[in-house]
């Protein structure tokens, strides 16, 4: 078991803005714009910065929930490389044109339960404080991505599903419209506790002041994250999407919690 914040995390996001489409006149003065899906807001801004520490070109992240950015896309979207939490996404896009390519699994993600310091709701692997917290009465509100388009909510609703418990915790669910918000709101007291990605509940300076665990993988279909450089990619756009597959970028992605293709 691990620990997460309320307050450091907070700020923790604002620090990482979430940015929504841009004009394309505007990305190309601030480098391309790199569409990511929320769970990646740490991970990315660290591979970001070793990428224009080492090669002097800098980039801009749009992040957000994957399905919103991959309807962003279809509408327009000034973006360069797609990084989707679930690969369906990034094929469905590839099938209608919209990417060069079906593009590279560049990690595997994980959920977790997690509740700050002083929640009633007990954490564990597999969900037990949460159904104890619903069987008392005691959950008000919990915490998940938005499942109609979010692939952390998606899989937290099937986690939830494989416990027994989804159609009872619905009254007492607040939706993030990503998992970005999700987590935010599972610290914030907004609500009890939630599911989010593993890789925000490893963030730096967060993760010792609250508590998480992560849920078995076998309850849900794997966090297949696949990327891909979308129609008018410019070279530096293309630089970094070979920098995702180099070393210096996967140890980044590991410390975050993702496992990488070849471990799976």
């Amino acid at each position: 078991m691990r620990t997460v914040t309320t307050s450091l995390f907070r700020a923790a996001i604002a620090a990482v803005a979430l940015a929504g489409p841009v004009s394309g006149a505007h990305a190309r003065s601030e480098g391309p714009v790199i569409a990511a899906a929320s769970d990646l807001q740490f991970a990315m801004a660290e591979v970001a910065e070793a990428f224009r520490a080492e090669t002097g070109l800098p980039v801009r992240l749009s992040m957000g929930s994957t399905g919103n950015l991959a309807t962003q896309i279809r509408q327009g979207a000034p973006f360069e490389i797609f990084m989707a939490a679930d690969e369906r996404f990034i094929e469905e896009l590839h099938r209608d044109g919209f990417t060069r390519d079906e593009g590279d699994l560049y990690a595997v993600g994980r959920i977790v339960v997690m509740a700050p310091h002083g929640s009633k709701l007990a954490v564990d692997e597999e969900l037990n404080g949460l159904v104890a917290a619903l069987d008392a009465g005691e959950l008000e509100r919990f915490a998940i991505a938005n499942p109609e388009h979010a692939p952390y909510g998606m899989r937290a609703e099937e986690a939830l599903a494989h416990k027994g418990i989804w159609d009872r915790i619905q009254p007492n669910l607040v939706l993030g419209e990503n998992v970005s918000q999700a987590a935010q709101f599972a610290l914030s007291g907004n609500a009890q506790g939630g599911i989010i990605a593993y890789s925000l509940a490893l963030a730096p300076n967060i993760s010792d002041h609250g508590s998480f665990a992560l849920i078995p993988e076998d309850w849900h279909q794997p966090l297949r994250q696949r990327m891909a450089l979308l129609d008018g990619a410019t070279p530096t756009a293309e630089a970094l999407y070979s920098y995702m597959q180099r070393p210096a970028a996967r140890a980044i992605m590991d410390r975050y919690g993702f496992a990488l293709p070849e471990s799976e």
